[in-house]
């Protein structure tokens, strides 16, 4: 059984600007950004210095400033995920960034060794730029939110946290949702159920290996 994504999230305020995200990427794009992420992985774990981006052969949606998250997984188990919310570099970057961060600097996990490489599949999320998601009540929250579509931040006073969209798969109840988020951002599960929140969501754009 997969395990539910519970991501680790980069430093960064939540100052987000509205926007949405540029073109979907193409099927060459998608492969690309995986052959990166491989190759930055497979150089990270077996210690060596990741090989040089050629900036100039990239397309400019590759080149403009995107935020990801990148997760491995082994036969559908977790063993990685970090990434960032906002976008402060190129995409292409970002995504090999992630990658080795998933891979070796996960707290959850102890980095991976060069015997996993063969059996780890590397996910990549490509994420629109967040916007706040304005609601009067917890029953409005419930309502105005996007299962199996948005993915979801919650922020209240110094503690955030959010979850990808792809975590509905195994939280499909908004209300458990919102519990199992509440708790992952270190604070009662019924919190938002009695306390206003900051929320903002986003949309990702998922692509993973085959093999």
């Amino acid at each position: 059984m997969e395990t539910v994504r519970f991501v680790v999230v980069r430093a960064g305020g939540v100052n987000y600007m509205e926007g949405k995200m540029s073109a979907k990427l193409t099927d060459g794009e998608k492969q690309i950004l995986l052959r990166l992420s491989r190759e930055a992985i497979e150089s990270a774990v077996r210690g060596k210095p990741l090989p040089p981006l050629d900036v100039e052969s990239l397309t400019p949606t590759l080149r403009e400033r995107g935020a990801s998250f990148v997760t491995l997984t082994i036969h559908d188990e977790l063993r990685g995920c970090i990434g960032a919310l906002e976008a402060y570099q190129p995409l292409a970057d970002d995504v090999r960034e992630h990658a080795v961060a998933a891979a070796l600097q996960d707290p959850r996990f102890p980095p991976v060794s060069e015997s996993e490489l063969n059996r780890i599949k590397i996910e990549v999320s490509r994420l629109s730029a967040p916007q706040e998601l304005r609601y009067t009540t917890s029953e409005d929250l419930l309502k105005k939110l996007k299962p199996h579509v948005d993915g979801v931040i919650l922020k209240h006073g110094p503690r955030k946290a959010t979850f990808l969209p792809q975590v509905w798969e195994k939280l499909p109840e908004p209300s458990v949702f919102l519990d199992q988020l509440c708790h992952k951002m270190g604070a009662r599960p019924d919190l938002w159920r009695n306390t206003k929140l900051q929320v903002y969501t986003y949309q990702v754009e998922e692509f993973h290996e085959l093999n």
